[in-house]
């Protein structure tokens, strides 16, 4: 009489056992490995901002003399407090074809206009000290457009400094906007990862092809002056 009690419960143990395999699995099958707010084995998960908006409001920035620059191989990075980087909602490892990696228009369609980057940057010199040039300076998207990076989110937005050996008066030209390129090219041919070059140029822009293994510009190059962010 007992074996078909034991028989029973045995069924059940294994029902229940299906169950459990099967949510697991299902839910690998909904995680992105490639998604923007996924945390990379390398750092912790970035920020996610608003994304993409038809109109911009002018956000504000850090109080004035609160962020600090660092230097790595004489380049400027942001302070990692104030701006850690934030990417964009609206990118995603699976969309790639069809947000930055797709020809022409993505940065230029989200880009907000300089009627709100130009009060924020003025804002943001401030807040990082900056009383150089600001024609000179970049307000720089830190986790750039073309990398999934958040269009209007001042934790994603800084004031960068020129660079050593930049002359006065010459405009923009940072060698941070090659890196931004080359990760930008390595997404699309599929030799990393969104997330991975995410947390790479949020960490530090000047390591961040060593990190991926796609190689190091060690002169780090300069750009023209019309960087595609």
């Amino acid at each position: 009489m007992r074996r078909p009690a034991v028989a029973l419960a045995a069924l059940l143990l294994t029902a229940v056992a299906g169950c459990t395999s099967a949510a697991t699995h299902g839910s690998a099958d909904h995680a992105n490995p490639g998604d923007a707010a996924s945390v990379p084995s390398s750092g912790k998960a970035l920020a996610v901002g608003e994304g993409p908006k038809g109109s911009y409001t002018v956000q504000a920035q850090p109080a004035p003399g609160s962020c600090h620059f660092r230097y790595e191989q004489g380049q400027p990075l942001p302070d990692p407090t104030c701006t850690p980087g934030a990417v964009s909602p609206a990118v995603t490892q699976a969309n790639l074809s069809r947000t930055i990696c797709r020809k022409g228009g993505y940065t230029s369609d989200i880009r907000p206009p300089a009627s709100i980057t130009g009060r924020e940057k003025k804002a943001n010199a401030k807040s990082y000290g900056y009383t150089g040039s600001l024609a000179d300076a970049e307000y720089d998207h830190l986790i750039s457009l073309q990398l999934g990076g958040d269009p209007n989110d001042p934790r994603n937005l800084w004031v960068e400094p020129p660079s050593p050996g930049h002359k006065h008066g010459q405009g923009v030209n940072n060698p941070k906007d090659s890196v931004e390129t080359h990760l930008h090219t390595a997404i699309c041919a599929g030799k990393v990862t969104l997330a991975a070059a995410q947390q790479a140029i949020a960490t530090d822009w000047t390591t961040a092809e060593q990190r991926l293994g796609l190689g190091q510009a060690s002169s780090l190059p300069s750009v023209d002056s019309s960087p595609v962010e």
